[in-house]
């Protein structure tokens, strides 16, 4: 098997040592764990398969029946603390005489947190492991009673052979400049970091620390399963701490030695380029699709698809809830897989023709009246074939998955919000000509003009021409993140903090105004609710986002060559955005072009040594000392420490 085949089949092959532990089980299974069966292994369908009793969320609030002896748990943290405390919740609730715990954390970052209380003698004499199965049979309440825990790298979500996600480490972000007060607050004064990139992983808090082994123990599973030897290369702070941690790993070195395959590895820092990931230009079907529908509940990847017009039922408050939603995620259906694929990859024009054609030849071989039309394809077109189906459930079972992703097509395609989108884009736009032509003090007055015209509509409505607060603090971002292509003055810093600070009062007032709480805002603001919302809060929290904004508008300040990601315009060219994985990819691959400084050899040995002046002391004459590039490797694995939902970066 190819290094290539091995990365996209790694995923769901993870996943066999959980399903075959499962049978006459109760599985509890925390979110990201969830999320990477949900797309990997065929879902919940998978695991009754396998013979599991029943499926259920992992809660302290959940609990096994009276006929449920056995029970699987699959986590994708520690086992300590609060994951340690809802097992104990939920066993002491059940009578479990056989309980299975799978964690997506090795053993040897179990011992090296410190999980266990003993001394590091006593635990290398008793395994982390060991000692959790003895507590596992103290609370079902008997020592003869049987419990395994056993190491299950189940961090992988396979959206397509090409892109790999991880769930668990969606909010795995490079620090920021706002960041280094809290790093240095237990440091020296002398000792204390001067910037971002001269933190090390020493200094980073433990949860950040632990959560970077775990990914790159991940990583060096997936490495081991594919029997790849990587070429580790980064582009910012952070990705070089995870490029260290991965060449540090305790089991990369005997895989290094067996590997029978080579790989660059490269890491980049997401934070490098935000415009991508919050800008409305994009020309991506799924792009929007993820934008505009709800989220399918406990995922970060997915979306619910409404599939009320595949049934006869009437939209009333009685009935809401009792219809499942379809997703994205099509395992089961090779046809309909071909498809997501395609919706992925391809420009929004020709992913909803595919879309339409694909409706067309389900609705073809199950004899249905088809009325085929031309031109341009529109939602109402897609809804009238995907009503076909209704009420014949043999044909709905077959074409599933196709009849899915042809609903969460025509939902998008007729969602008030794409107005919004369109809006967006156009503001986006002149905001990018204004950067290029003016300072940021007069691009913030745009926006705070912007702000003030939203008005104290309570909630906005989706088909109106305001901006709700959501996609005003997206715009921000937006021009944060391409603050430093901006011409600067030397009066522009005060004019800068006074502009600031009349945009967190106009947000602070628009946002108390609220009829409803986005979960954006929800998070920011750290409220549940508009009751615990005050103007107090409200301020505070939006003063903290501004922090946050001036950290991302100086995260490329020590990039020497891919420091910029726009493209001033003339008097003949408007200016553009340059994307920055783009640029990684143009330095990768264009064989005559020097060797970019941005772009870190990080397992390099002696060339980096070299690279690094070393030979001016061992009075060697070097003759040609050209550095190792990504592309002098057969296979190149990207991983933007990013791993999000946003598919368009």
């Amino acid at each position: 098997m190819s290094p290539t085949d091995s990365f996209a089949s790694f995923p769901a092959q993870v996943w066999e040592k959980v399903l075959s532990k499962v049978k006459k089980a109760v599985v509890f299974m925390d979110e990201p764990c969830s999320e990477s069966l949900h797309w990997s292994a065929g879902g919940a369908a998978r695991l009754f398969g396998a013979g599991a009793r029943n499926v259920k969320r992992f809660s302290s609030f959940e609990a096994g029946a009276d006929d449920e002896p056995k029970a699987v748990f699959v986590v994708s943290t520690l086992l300590k603390g609060r994951t340690a405390d809802v097992i104990k919740d939920i066993i002491s609730l059940s009578r479990f005489q056989y309980c299975v715990v799978f964690t997506a954390v090795p053993h040897s970052l179990h011992l090296a947190s410190g999980s266990s209380s003993s001394s590091s003698a006593e635990s290398e004499g008793s395994p982390v492991f060991a000692r959790f199965e003895e507590k596992l049979c103290e609370w079902m309440g008997d020592m003869n009673y049987t419990a395994e825990v056993a190491y299950a790298p189940v961090a992988f979500a396979r959206l397509s052979p090409q892109l790999l996600l991880a769930p668990a480490f969606a909010d795995l972000f490079p620090l920021l400049e706002s960041d280094l007060q809290s790093v240095n607050e237990k440091r020296p004064e002398k000792r204390r970091f001067l910037s971002v990139a001269d933190v090390d992983a020493a200094a980073l808090p433990v949860e950040l620390q632990v959560k970077m082994k775990a990914f790159a123990s991940a990583l060096d599973a997936l490495l081991e399963f594919s029997s790849v030897r990587e070429e580790s290369f980064a582009v910012g702070p952070l990705s070089r701490l995870l490029a260290a941690e991965l060449a540090s790993h305790p089991q990369a070195k005997n895989r290094r030695k067996t590997a029978q395959n080579k790989a660059s590895v490269v890491f980049i820092d997401r934070t490098l380029d935000l415009t991508g990931a919050v800008g409305h230009h994009g020309d991506n079907l799924v792009e929007k699709i993820l934008s505009v529908l709800p989220p399918l509940p406990g995922h970060v990847t997915d979306v619910q698809v409404d599939m009320w017009e595949l049934t006869h039922l009437r939209r009333t408050s009685e009935v809401q809830g009792v219809l499942a939603p379809g997703c994205l995620a099509q395992n089961q259906s090779a046809t309909a897989r071909l498809l997501w694929e395609a919706m992925l990859v391809a420009k929004q024009k020709e992913a909803v023709m595919e879309v339409r054609r694909q409706l067309v030849e389900a609705a073809s071989k199950e004899n249905l009246p088809i009325k085929m039309s031309l031109g341009r394809v529109t939602a109402e077109q897609l809804s009238s074939y995907v009503q076909l189906f209704r009420g014949s459930w043999g044909a709905v079972e077959s074409h599933c998955g196709v009849l899915q992703l042809g609903l969460a097509t025509a939902h998008t395609l007729r969602h008030p919000a794409l107005t919004h989108w369109d809006a967006c884009l156009a503001f986006e736009r002149l905001l990018l000509q204004a950067l290029g032509d003016s300072g940021l003090p007069d691009v913030l007055k745009q926006l705070l003009h912007l702000v003030k015209s939203s008005g104290s509509d309570t909630g906005v409505d989706p088909g109106s021409g305001d901006l709700s607060v959501d996609e005003l603090l997206v715009l921000l971002v937006y021009v944060y993140s391409l603050a430093q292509e901006t011409k600067s003055r030397s009066h522009d810093e005060d004019q800068v903090e006074k502009l600031e600070a009349e945009l967190v009062g106009a947000l602070t007032l628009l946002l108390t105004q609220q009829t409803t709480l986005s979960p954006l805002l929800r998070d920011i603001t750290g409220v549940s609710s508009l009751e615990e919302l005050t103007m107090e809060r409200a301020h505070t929290a939006l003063e903290h986002v501004f922090e946050i904004l001036r950290g991302i508008g100086h995260a490329r300040d020590h990039l020497k060559q891919l420091h910029s990601v726009y493209s001033a315009g003339d008097g003949v060219h408007q200016a553009t955005y340059r994307p920055f994985l783009k640029q990684v990819l143009e330095e990768i691959f264009n064989p005559n072009r020097p060797e970019c400084p941005d772009i870190e050899h990080t397992s390099g040995g002696l060339t980096d040594l070299l690279k690094t002046g070393f030979s001016m002391f061992m009075k060697v004459l070097v003759v040609s000392t050209r550095l190792l590039r990504p592309a002098d490797v057969p296979h190149l694995l990207f991983n933007t420490n990013r791993l999000s939902p946003d598919i368009g970066v």
